[in-house]
């Protein structure tokens, strides 16, 4: 079974209504556009169709902060508060259960390298439940911080947004566990600081010109703002899928309040080949370097203790963490360790394997793709036909 076939399969199943693939060896690129944009009134995938990528937003900030490591706008071991104030003297919940005024002082500041690994002492809570009633989740909802899922979002601007997360205790002790997300939302905007201007010209600077991603950004111009697919999730309410509403041309169509560095960006599978490829060839992108070649190591290595992965819960599925995305730290049926990437909750995923040279991507935005078993079998798939062809 290939790739296109397999997914081809799913989309006349109604699991999905189209997906864009895109499997790279080397210079062999294969892309195939399958299905439609809606169920109902859509139109036909194409190579350019436009996708909310979601979390595959972080890998891309992780690499822009590499750039302004190297340029020494910043520091990988210095406290966040040099550059967000705001958040000198936060303390520590004394369980993370617990009421908000029960804290104890922080051991250590937070610090850049800490919101990079997802170890600053504030994120999702996934287990037992995910998001559960506790006052710190309660508290966060009603400052209307937007700290999980990105759709309705924030009304606040980085510099309020900043001031009002600071009002609120971490978690746990920084550098103690990973836990996922707040911290690329917290990195956005210490880059935005640190680069003395908004996040999305950082971005468009220092990345997406250099390496030709004209489209891909915060938001997008009203025309082409219509053409991106509609988003479905299943309704827990009824277990069939449903269209969501609160991710339309309305809110794509115009620069967004706070750009969010956790899940914010569009991009064409087109467009995330070039960045993956990039990091794929260790920071050198049509022949210039971007990025130093310890950057991109950094970013590609896992930075999780033995005991953090074990506290990880399923998120990560086993894997370990890197800068903004996970690493494969044991081998299993599909690779060596060492494959990297990650996916958006929309229905977008994509990883690099650098001892095979390949890169695979699949967006649709659906978001049951990711836990229905069709990504697993994409990245299984994904193999197939390089290995194939080197056994003849």
């Amino acid at each position: 079974m290939t790739v296109d076939k397999a997914m081809a399969a799913r989309v006349e199943r109604g699991e999905f209504p189209g997906i864009v693939t895109l499997v790279a060896h080397d210079d062999d690129v294969r892309v195939d556009a399958i299905g439609a944009t809606a169920f109902d009134g859509g139109v036909p995938m194409t190579r350019d169709t436009i996708f909310r990528i979601a979390s595959l937003t972080k890998p891309v900030l992780a690499a822009a902060a590499m750039l302004l490591v190297e340029d020494d706008l910043i520091d990988l071991e210095e406290p966040v508060h040099r550059l967000l104030p705001e958040l000198a003297g936060q303390r520590v919940l004394a369980r993370v259960d617990g009421p908000l005024d029960d804290t104890v002082p922080a051991r250590r500041p937070v610090t850049v390298e800490d919101l990079l690994t997802f170890r600053m002492g504030f994120g999702l809570i996934t287990e037992p439940e995910y998001d559960p009633p506790w006052p710190i989740n309660r508290a966060a909802a009603e400052l209307e911080l937007t700290l999980g899922r990105p759709e309705p979002r924030t009304p606040h601007g980085p510099d309020e947004w900043i001031r009002r997360f600071a009002t609120l205790p971490l978690m746990v002790q920084p550098g103690e566990q990973w836990q996922y997300n707040v911290g690329s939302l917290v990195l956005g905007v210490l880059l935005a600081r640190a680069a003395g201007k908004p996040l999305g010209e950082v971005l468009r600077e220092r990345l997406f010109d250099p390496l030709g991603m004209r489209e891909t950004g915060f938001w997008l111009p009203e025309a082409r703002a219509r053409q991106l697919p509609t988003h479905y999730a299943t309704d827990p309410g009824t277990g069939k899928l449903a269209e969501r509403t609160d991710t339309g041309v309305q809110v794509w169509s115009r620069p967004p309040a706070f750009p969010s560095g956790s899940a914010g960006l569009v991009s064409t599978v087109d467009e995330f080949h070039t960045f993956a490829r990039m990091l794929l060839d260790r920071g050198v992108h049509g022949g210039t370097r971007l990025l130093p070649e310890r950057s991109v190591e950094l970013m590609t290595t896992n930075r999780l203790t033995p005991a953090q992965l074990g506290t990880a819960g399923s998120l990560l599925g086993g894997s370990g963490w890197g800068f903004g995305m996970t690493v494969s730290v044991v081998a299993d049926d599909t690779s060596a360790p060492g494959r990297y990437g990650w996916a958006g909750g929309y229905g977008t995923t994509w990883f690099n394997d650098p001892h095979e040279r390949l890169i695979a991507i699949a967006f649709t935005q659906v978001s049951d793709f990711l836990w229905s078993g069709a990504a697993e079998e994409f990245g299984r798939l994904a193999y197939i036909p390089w290995r194939s062809e080197e056994k003849r």
